[in-house]
């Protein structure tokens, strides 16, 4: 139940691979809805052992008939269930109102919805909403999952959190914020998406017996995972030397700024790279040797400098630290011109945006500010949706764009967006981009294909700091996840 699938599909997609279900395979509606109860509470006692009294809230629709059928299972296993109606049982049809009709023929019994019954409870279950929400919450669900967030009580959300939109992760209005969720048949890109992150929690998945993906089409998301690895980096050859695995060139760092281009550098080593140099402003060799002596640096003056430095690349990445001064954006109008393949980050997509190029070997890493800053918007209109901003960028920029946050998004030449639904809170701190250039810039040199490099780079460097944080996430730094980035390119 707690292996997630690799595709994530839109709403109206799971609904359709429901219908092939019950329609082609002959699998009943009330079936499904009874193995969805079944599966959710395994979850609650794994999850919440200790548990004895549950509150299960309830709406109109299938998700409130998956809550009916979980109310009822639970007082069958012995637990003391509150059970809330939030819409008229008498109102319920089809599979939803038989499950509220075997609740109650086994003596259960759904009350009104009052603040009092948080109080009472260990764990709630939120089955107010399903994925048909197409307009903002209000009136009394609004009032009740408000104070569902403001209560302090663990939340297990069915299928999704109520108040979330299931296919762009909108909060319509409010939303509950549930400690796990649980969703069934296919995993909804709006549990992925928007608001998701602060409100899913941690993400269980039952496929309640529909192994078929045949009825969904092309998913509108497919998570980057250990796959990605293995073909990016496949075992290296006994014979093989420093040349066979690419050559990376990292061109960043102005006055008094070599600590991006050391990170970045020393992430693409730690993921393999054979060879990589740096090319940095006078004066930062000493910072950028001096702890990692691997990693070759020359101080240039000029683009013309920088040259014949370029030539010799096999992959280019070029703005940790970079500025804007005339000095840096004559390095980035080389690098441009060179002809090599790019990774272009911080403020080489600054100079980007105020002199747009489009380019077809390159990756470019905006986080939603500089993603604005290339769109002519804000951030925050970047965050209200990502996938769109994502598929402009790619459209009006060309190449490979990763768009980073919680859950990074890669658009390429594939036309197929992947999500990294790994990573942590404590990744938000300075550096973390810099080293996710020198991973991505490493990648590349060594599988010479910008979409596979930035997809399995996104994945390592979250993987990594998720195995930093460990530790905790807070005071995680960059170099905390430099420290992990080897054991993730050699797993066991």
């Amino acid at each position: 139940m707690n292996t997630l699938p690799r595709n994530v599909f839109s709403a109206g997609q799971v609904r359709a691979m429901d219908r092939y279900a019950i329609e082609q395979l002959g699998v009943c509606g009330y079936t499904l809805m009874t193995r969805a109860g079944e599966a959710a509470l395994d979850l609650l006692g794994e999850s919440w052992p200790s548990a004895r009294r549950l509150l299960v809230l309830c709406g109109a629709g299938n998700n409130g008939g998956d809550g009916y059928v979980l109310a009822r299972l639970a007082r069958a296993a012995g637990l003391s269930v509150t059970t809330a109606a939030l819409s008229e049982p008498a109102r319920l049809t089809g599979d939803a109102a038989r499950a509220y009709q075997d609740f109650s023929a086994a003596d259960g019994v759904a009350g009104r919805f009052a603040p009092a019954m948080l109080e009472d409870c260990d764990v709630i279950v939120d089955a107010l909403l399903g994925t048909g929400l197409d307009r903002d919450v209000a009136g009394p669900l609004a009032e009740c999952i408000e104070a569902v967030n403001a209560c302090g009580k663990p939340v297990l959300a069915l299928d999704l959190p109520s108040g979330l939109n299931a296919d762009d992760g909108r909060r319509m209005g409010c939303a509950i914020r549930a400690e796990r969720t649980i969703t069934f048949v296919g995993l909804k890109s709006g549990l992925f998406l928007g608001a998701a992150t602060d409100h899913v929690g941690a993400l269980s998945f039952a496929r309640l017996g529909i192994e078929q993906e045949v009825a969904a089409g092309q998913p509108v998301l497919v998570r980057a995972g250990p796959c990605e690895l293995a073909r990016a980096l496949p075992p290296r050859q006994r014979g093989a030397h420093k040349g066979d695995h690419g050559r990376v060139l990292i061109i960043g760092g102005g006055p008094g700024m070599p600590g991006a281009v050391r990170l970045a550098a020393e992430a693409a080593l730690r993921v393999g790279a054979g060879l990589v140099t740096v090319a940095t402003h006078p004066g930062n060799l000493a910072a950028v040797v001096g702890s990692r002596p691997e990693i070759i640096c020359n101080e240039i003056q000029s683009e013309a400098a920088a040259r014949p430095l370029m030539a010799a690349a096999d992959v280019i990445a070029i703005g940790p630290g970079l500025g804007q001064s005339d000095w840096s954006r004559g390095l980035l109008e080389a690098a441009l011109a060179s002809g090599k393949p790019l990774v272009v980050d911080a403020d080489a997509l600054n100079l980007l945006a105020q002199s747009p190029w489009r380019g077809a070997q390159w990756v470019l890493t905006p986080h939603p500010g500089e993603a604005g800053r290339l769109l002519g918007c804000s951030g925050t209109e970047i965050q209200a949706d990502r996938l769109a901003a994502l598929r402009t960028l790619a459209a009006r920029f060309g190449g490979v764009v990763v768009l980073k946050g919680a859950g990074s998004l890669v658009l390429g030449p594939s036309a197929q967006p992947w999500i990294c639904d790994a990573g942590n809170p404590g990744m938000a701190t300075a550096g973390m981009g810099d080293v996710l250039t020198g991973v991505i810039a490493g990648l590349a040199a060594q599988c010479r294909d910008l979409e596979l490099a930035a997809v399995a780079g996104t994945w390592i460097h979250a993987h990594a700091g998720d195995l930093a944080a460990a530790a905790g996430m807070r005071g995680l730094l960059a170099s905390d996840v430099l420290a992990q980035l080897r054991a993730c390119v050699n797993p066991a």
